[in-house]
């Protein structure tokens, strides 16, 4: 053989190989890039629980929203709702549905989606029997029947304006009822969703991995860790140093050092989450209403608001300026920052002869809320002391009314203010979801105007009118409506992100 031959046959073969590379691409970095990666999310806490129908905070909706999915979706920016798990859907009358629903879908344990599957999801949220945190969201449902496989017909007790809004919510999620019937699905959860669980180790992370056999787009992630950091430094120096990817609720002690980082984005937009100062109103000091007046005179949330740097607004109304029935003129109604008149309440009542206590979970905003009120009141001379707990204690705490105030928050995830009185503050909801324990029959009455018309117009009306009967009585003191601000890789792409403060993250994917 000559060199020359030689030459061409190294050419040859060298060319034959640099093809193939460049069609199928090299070998190591397809393979990563076809299996993915895991994204690690930095939680604040552990979730409460894993299923749909025995939670109802937001630490155990982030996973459960990753697992399960709704008949509807909300979209990203209008939250108006869109067919999900439903294909379409008619509506009969004022208080008539049928719901048509997607074919070909099972739960990641093989049991199909169906009619079935959702009337049995439904009942068993409203079944007193289950005492389910959330019961109140479908307390509208008078009854659903199943129909054929593919098609359920629901019945509202009154013409229902938020129904669809009601049926995008986490807790409308549809769960496989033989999962459920096995008694594991708080710890074991099983949905149609783009990720399954892997594994759950408290107090370290909860492990998902893809569903290969999702009806949808397929998941490019590998997988999500929702890595337990009670501590939010350390979460942002796991997030500088990539140890994890996403971490929402930025605070303002952090927010300029996570601007900083170049190899991090910051998203900060107006959201329909709420955070507040509450009172227990079975409980002394804060069943007596000149306390909490004093307690509304002592607080100046605008100040606080100050601090936060962009992260919240200040507006002492209940309903916030992003959700249905917000009327700009309604915060006049409210008690708001005068020291003056909270000394004279304090002292005229002998609220300062005693200590309080303001009963707090272990989230970073909650306990910063917590230390500055502590020292607000001190001013007017409330003395109180600050019980911090873990968050699924703290859950268990509240749902006992063993406290006398605390700081908690809603996200206002159907984005209706209806869905923000009706649970928290219906006297008919004391014992489930009404922590404060509020009880007014007026305010009742004027949510339940809200809750039983489609006319918008009116709607609006009774809203403001409970809104301004809810602020004169003060089982809330608003903090801040706060904006949804979250961080993430740069090379983190396609999470979608709510103004509710809600995210989805089967179309995710590292770039």
């Amino acid at each position: 053989m000559t060199k020359k031959t030689s030459k061409w046959l190294l050419v040859s073969v060298l060319t034959a190989l640099l093809t193939t590379l460049i069609a199928f691409g090299t070998g190591p970095t397809n393979v990563t890039a076809a299996a993915g990666r895991t994204l690690v999310y930095g939680s604040t806490a552990d979730p409460k629980g894993l299923s749909p129908l025995s939670t109802a905070d937001t630490v155990s909706s982030n996973v459960i929203q990753q697992v399960y999915e709704t008949l509807f979706r909300q979209d990203a920016k209008t939250l108006k709702a869109k067919p999900w798990l439903a294909k379409s859907y008619e509506r009969k009358s004022a208080t008539d549905w049928i719901i048509h629903l997607r074919t070909g879908i099972k739960f990641q344990d093989g049991t199909p989606f169906n009619a079935a599957a959702v009337k049995y999801t439904f009942d068993q949220m409203k079944d007193p029997k289950r005492a389910a945190p959330r019961a109140s969201l479908l307390e509208p449902i008078a009854s659903t029947t199943v129909v054929n496989d593919s098609t359920v017909e629901i019945k509202t007790k009154y013409p229902y304006g938020p129904f669809l809004a009601m049926l995008s919510h986490p807790n409308a999620s549809i769960v496989s009822p033989t999962a459920d019937k096995k008694g594991k699905l708080n710890t074991h959860p099983v949905g149609t969703g783009p990720f399954k669980f892997k594994s759950w180790t408290t107090g370290d992370s909860v492990k998902l991995v893809r569903n290969t056999d999702y009806w949808g787009k397929k998941p490019k992630l590998a997988g999500v860790t929702f890595k337990t950091v009670p501590d939010y430094a350390t979460a942002v120096s796991m997030l500088q140093t990539g140890k994890i990817q996403l971490l929402d609720n930025v605070t303002s002690d952090y927010l300029s050092r996570i601007k900083s980082l170049t190899n991090v984005k910051l998203t900060n937009k107006a959201g329909t989450p709420m955070r507040y100062f509450g009172f227990n109103m079975q409980s002394n000091p804060s069943k007596n209403k000149k306390f909490r007046q004093a307690a509304a005179y002592a607080i100046n949330a605008k100040t606080y608001v100050a601090q936060l740097n962009g992260l919240g607004t200040y507006n002492p109304s209940l309903i916030g300026p992003e959700l249905f029935g917000y009327n700009k003129n309604d915060k006049k109604a409210a008690t708001t920052y005068n020291l003056k008149k909270a000394k004279e309440l304090v002292k005229a009542n002998g609220f300062n002869k005693k200590t309080y206590t303001i009963l707090v979970g272990n989230q970073p905003a909650y306990v910063q809320m917590a230390q500055v009120v502590q020292q607000q009141l001190a001013k007017a001379g409330i003395k109180v002391k600050i019980e911090k707990q873990e968050w699924a204690t703290y859950l268990t705490t509240l749902a006992s009314g063993k406290f006398e105030m605390t700081f908690s928050g809603w996200a206002n995830s159907t984005g209706d203010a209806s869905e923000l009185f009706y649970p928290n503050l219906d006297s008919k909801n004391i014992g489930s979801s009404n922590y404060m324990k509020y009880s007014n029959k007026q305010f009742d009455a004027e949510v339940e105007k809200s809750r039983e018309t489609l006319n918008t117009s009116e709607r609006k009306k009774a809203l403001s009118a409970a809104n301004k009967i809810a602020m004169k009585d003060i089982p809330w003191i608003v903090m801040d409506h706060n904006s949804v601000a979250v961080a993430q890789a740069k090379d983190l792409k396609g999470v979608t992100v709510l103004p509710t403060g809600m995210w989805y993250l089967g179309g995710a994917y590292f770039n």
